[in-house]
């Protein structure tokens, strides 16, 4: 198993193998392009190459960032507000018609409870960090509000509101609206008719 497909199992891997190194490299160079190219045009180009997935009329609006990038699938219609920060140690799914507020966050990555098992010895006797990884996914009709943080693993359903400020841990049903710290449902929402 390649130390890529380790960290997409959610299992230990070691962050310097270099085909990570170079997606990582690679991202960064997207990254910058895409938050100072001013032309549209261009501006897909690099879109089209730095996320695994772009439905259509997806809108960037101001600074983003991101580890991978290619991690990263986008629905139809997404809109992601500026200083957003996508960690993308893992999957991160975003459905159709998703507005994600000002200075969100999604963690895919986490390390362990035990202070005794965060750090790991390779053979060369070097210390490493140990990161675990799950998806995080999101479905349709979702607005996530303002300085949001979306947890490893947490799956959010369709036709939901988070509040601006909330923590989101656990996954979060349909139709409905959450907030606080950590997040949890202050309102059921009508299904939509779509």
């Amino acid at each position: 198993m390649t130390e890529h497909e380790k960290l997409l199992a959610g299992q230990d891997y070691d962050y310097r193998d270099p085909e990570l190194q170079g997606m990582i490299q690679n991202a960064k160079n997207l990254i910058y392009d895409l938050n100072h190219e001013t032309d549209q045009d261009k501006r897909q180009i690099v879109i089209r190459n730095l996320f695994g997935h772009v439905g259509s009329n997806l809108t960037i609006n101001g600074q983003f960032g991101a580890i991978y990038g290619k991690h990263i699938s986008f629905g139809d219609s997404d809109f992601i507000n500026g200083n957003c920060y996508f960690q993308d140690s893992n999957k991160i799914t975003l459905g159709d018609r998703v507005i994600v507020a000002p200075d969100t966050k999604f963690y895919c990555g986490e390390h362990a409870l035990d202070a005794t098992k965060r750090f790991g010895t390779r053979e060369d006797g070097s210390k490493y960090l140990i990161t675990y990884t799950q998806p995080i996914s999101v479905g349709n009709d979702v607005w996530i509000g303002g300085n949001v943080t979306i947890i490893a693993g947490v799956h959010i359903g369709n036709n939901v509101i988070v509040g601006a400020g909330a923590v989101v841990v656990k996954d979060v049903p349909d139709n409905c609206v959450v907030g606080g710290v950590p997040a949890k449902v202050i309102k059921k929402l009508p299904k939509l008719g779509r």
